[in-house]
């Protein structure tokens, strides 16, 4: 064929459709998530919804603005199938002797440094803030140990023990 047939718009390439985000959780594994996560990610998506897709949506004429919608689009959806699945986790009744999901944990190593780890739902995971997934090695290690305790962690490098110092929870 001829370029005189063509439009310019044709050549250019089609932005390439995203594969669907795979769920973090083992197949049949209920989705915990702490009740502040659950509102966190209520409110992202009441912004995607209400601000970000209107604003990209009014200039869906051009190709990168579409490629934006389509993965806007596709963060959305997986923010609705999370909240739809999510399984709200209350924290425990005081005294908070016992770590169990959504709790912070603050602990010490051999050394005598002194870190802390929160213990939340796969869509809450922030590596910035040492939030872990429940299904971690951190936190399974970590899940059902009592203040005092010790337990054993093993990183990549080598293995580590923990003191559990302190057990809150929001």
């Amino acid at each position: 064929m001829s370029k005189a047939f063509t439009r310019e718009s044709d050549d250019a390439p089609e932005p390439r459709p995203q594969a669907r985000a795979v769920s973090g959780l083992p197949p049949g594994t209920k989705n915990y998530m702490t009740a502040s996560g659950a509102r966190r990610l209520q409110e992202e998506l009441k912004r995607l919804v209400e601000v970000e897709r209107p604003q990209i949506s009014s200039h869906a004429e051009n190709a990168e603005a579409r490629h934006k919608l389509q993965a806007l689009d596709q963060r959305i959806l997986r923010l609705q199938e999370s909240i739809q699945s999510a399984v709200i986790v209350e924290p425990p009744p005081k005294p908070w002797e016992q770590v169990r999901f959504g709790a912070t944990v603050s602990v010490r190593d051999g050394c005598g440094n002194e870190s802390s780890y929160r213990i939340v739902g796969v869509d809450e995971i922030d590596f910035d803030q040492n939030w872990a997934s429940w299904i971690s090695p951190i936190a399974k290690a970590l899940l059902n140990a009592r203040r005092g305790e010790t337990v054993r962690f093993k990183f990549p490098s080598g293995e580590a023990e923990f003191e559990i110092m302190n057990i809150d929870y929001e």
